[in-house]
């Protein structure tokens, strides 16, 4: 893991260099030709104009991707790593100096200014990340913590039953738009929007999570809950919330694949939303434990769950609108 750590400061530090240097040379070689200061400059100006219009895009949408390609074939754990020392963030000295805010929280590449040029685009997992980080990454994956919640509009089949199929889109809308909102505010991945059911994951390996993952989880379902549960037409919503190691990455074939997480932690999230009420998150006692003494009201059960050969201790929360 050295060596890979070692490779990709390398790497940023000799792209640097040999642009300072290229930099240098399209100015002062005009000079030693004897050629004349205005045209030196002028020089000088036109090479600056080729870096920003082909150097920065070819950097950015072709060698950078291409080499970190490369680094997460030979090492999955290499980019998750990476963001929980801090190192994804810190040694991309270049990308924090470009402008223009906003810009990605993981690798800080430029949505805005230079990104505009370079046609950086946010990821859908997340508008606060870019597509570099999750989308366009080479298939494969790393065991890793991550807490995950699912929440499901109860009841949704029979509500449909009759009902306009405008009407029907309209809350799936308010639904989706909801849950993405709340969700990528707290810089969660997410995973999926399928039917009446939005999947969220809340790596530990992100800077802004860390231990805080499943503080953040929970009140993330409650912040759904509350939103969803105001308004003219309240939506019967239930959450369930897990905690544990999953395999985290692409999974696919070719240019068919999807970032998200697999594992008995995902399937046991899955069954946990399904035996929720409406208002209610129902949480493992993995998440449980790890906040402490935050929730005393929360109602200690033991559930029966398919798939499952013994029953699943959890705390059951009512949110409160």
């Amino acid at each position: 893991m050295q060596r890979t750590k070692a490779s990709g400061e390398i790497f940023d530090i000799v792209v640097g260099l040999l642009l300072v240097v290229t930099a240098i040379a399209a100015f002062f070689i005009p000079l030693a030709l004897g050629v004349s200061w205005p045209i030196a400059v002028a020089a000088f100006v036109a090479f600056l104009a080729l870096v920003v219009l082909v150097g920065v895009p070819l950097l950015y949408n072709r060698l950078g991707p291409w080499y970190d390609g490369r680094r997460r074939e030979r090492d999955d754990s290499y980019f998750f790593n990476g963001c929980w020392s801090g190192r994804t963030a810190r040694h991309r000295w270049m990308n924090r100096r470009l402008p223009n805010d906003p810009r990605c929280r993981l690798c800080l590449v430029p949505f805005g200014g230079v990104g505009r040029i370079t046609r950086v685009q946010p990821s859908r997992k997340n508008p606060n990340f870019c597509m570099a980080c999750f989308e366009t990454a080479p298939l494969g994956g790393s065991d890793m913590e991550v807490g995950v919640l699912f929440a499901d509009i109860r009841g949704f089949t029979s509500w449909c039953e009759g009902r306009a199929p405008e009407e029907v889109e309209r809350v799936l809308n308010r639904f989706y738009a909801v849950s993405a909102s709340v969700l990528a505010e707290r810089d969660a991945i997410i995973d999926k929007m399928v039917g009446d059911e939005v999947m969220a994951l809340f790596l530990p390996a992100f800077p802004s999570l860390r231990e805080k993952a499943c503080d953040v989880m929970v009140q993330s379902a409650g912040e759904i809950l509350r939103r969803l549960g105001a308004g003219e037409q309240m939506l019967p919503v239930g959450v369930g919330v897990n905690f544990g190691v999953a395999r985290v990455g692409n999974v696919g074939d070719g240019s068919v694949k999807d970032f998200t997480a697999v594992g008995d932690v995902v399937n046991t999230a899955a069954r946990l939303q399904g035996c929720a009420q409406p208002g209610q998150i129902v949480m493992s006692d993995a998440v449980y434990e790890r906040l402490g003494d935050q929730y005393p009201g929360a109602t200690p059960l033991s559930i029966t769950v398919k798939g499952k050969a013994d029953s699943v201790p959890v705390h059951v929360l009512a949110a409160h609108p």
